[in-house]
């Protein structure tokens, strides 16, 4: 049976982020990996749009990680504050 397409191999996974992480060429690796340039191509280019088309940098993620994590951190204490909160009308309700 014929192998489905659309699907990524662990195998090009890797040689998409060689391409990514040390912005060699298309032609350099894939001719270091012996494939086909216009094959490794296909594969960056579908990895960036499966990405959600981001393409930010590491100072952004970086940023924008922070920032998620203080607003999960302020929810956090928000939401203990409203289960202490409760836990003391439970008692006040219960005597």
């Amino acid at each position: 049976m014929a192998e489905k397409r659309g699907r990524s191999s662990p195998s090009s996974v890797r040689t998409v982020r060689i391409v990514t992480e040390t912005g060699k060429p298309f032609a350099e690796v894939a001719a270091d990996l012996g494939i086909n340039e216009t094959t490794l191509a296909s594969w960056v280019s579908r990895a960036k749009r499966a990405g959600g088309g981001r393409g930010e940098s590491e100072a952004e993620e970086l940023a924008r990680l922070r920032r998620e994590n203080t607003q999960l951190k302020k929810d956090s204490k928000d939401l203990s504050m409203e289960r202490d909160v409760l836990k003391r009308c439970m008692v006040l309700w219960v005597q």
